[in-house]
């Protein structure tokens, strides 16, 4: 499970200097993405922008969150088309194994650079 150093902010840094900061009206609160803004799925798509892949096991340590939990919070991810999902046995034993997609990379850096947004203009005022 070693991260990845600095390729995930590095990347966020060239993109800031590419592009101009959201407009005040798309920098809304409201205008967050809800499917990742939820505190157990920002958790995973996090997780896994700095692990090439986490199986479900290293998931549910990792957030400290039930079989059912994590459960039903991947496959809203999944059904995004955020995360991708393999599932496979080692030995007798079934494995699952999650990878953050590149539409949701995508996702996460719009999120972030939001988010990065209201922080700006709220401490702008």
């Amino acid at each position: 499970m070693a991260a990845k150093s600095g390729a995930f902010r590095s990347s966020r840094d060239d993109k800031a200097k590419r592009e101009p900061a959201l407009k005040p009206r798309e920098v809304a609160a409201s205008n967050l993405d809800r499917l990742i803004h939820e505190r157990t799925r920002l958790a995973i798509i996090s997780a896994l922008a700095v692990n090439a892949s986490l199986t479900f096991n290293e998931l549910k340590e990792l957030l400290r969150i039930t079989d059912g939990n994590l459960s039903v919070h991947a496959r809203k991810l999944e059904d995004a088309g955020y995360v991708a999902c393999t599932k496979s046995f080692a030995g007798r034993l079934p494995k699952t194994e999650y990878r953050l997609s590149a539409s949701g990379r995508r996702a996460l850096e719009k999120y972030l650079d939001h988010m990065e947004a209201l922080i700006h203009a709220t401490r702008e005022g």
